[in-house]
């Protein structure tokens, strides 16, 4: 049954996804559409929503997932992604809550370890790693076309993005607007 397979699925994501919803997402794309519980544009759209909604990008994500993933697999009523979405959203968030509940107290004992420091100067560069992954994970014909026009377009977009976040203190909501006007102007 896909619930029993999303909540396992999501039971794993939220145990290993360590740095965070952007170093998880590679992770929930190998979970989650490789099994073909949604498809890759779905994915991207899901992203896409997952960013512009408050809150943490994993538990957004798992929250569409949890909707989208039974109605596309047998399930077509709306309640059946209801549903869906309590048990993934409670679902990833648990392991998070039970690991920092176990392990906050031995961390304050013992944040002066040396091996304690040690590891967090092994899982820091993997945490970029994933976030980059991410990135990479993102540059795929749904987000930036299939045709040359396309995804030259896109790719204009994208890096005018990128230099009004380097260059200006313009404010990201105001830089995502700009660039959906865009999008709608020229698509």
């Amino acid at each position: 049954m896909i619930y029993l397979k999303l909540i396992a699925t999501y039971l794993l994501i939220g145990l290993f996804g360590f740095g965070g919803g952007y170093a998880m997402l590679s992770l929930i794309e190998r979970m989650i559409v490789g099994p073909g519980w949604i498809t890759e544009q779905n994915f991207t759209d899901i992203v896409a929503i997952s960013q512009m909604t408050p809150g943490p990008i994993g538990i957004n994500s798992a929250t569409y997932i949890g909707y989208v993933a039974p109605q596309t697999n047998g399930f077509p009523q709306w309640w059946w992604g209801i549903l869906g979405s309590l048990a993934c959203t409670v679902t990833i968030i648990i392991p998070s809550f039970v690991l920092v509940r176990r392990t906050s107290h031995f961390m304050a004992r013992h944040r002066e370890s040396e091996y304690i420091r040690g590891a967090f100067a092994g899982l820091r560069p993997v945490v970029v790693g994933l976030i980059a992954s991410a990135a990479l994970l993102l540059m795929n014909s749904a987000n930036f076309g299939s045709t040359t026009g396309d995804v030259c377009i896109s790719v204009g977009i994208c890096a005018a993005a990128l230099a009004i976040q380097l260059f200006t203190k313009l404010h990201p909501i105001v830089t995502i607007c700009l660039a959906g006007f865009a999008g709608w102007l020229i698509f």
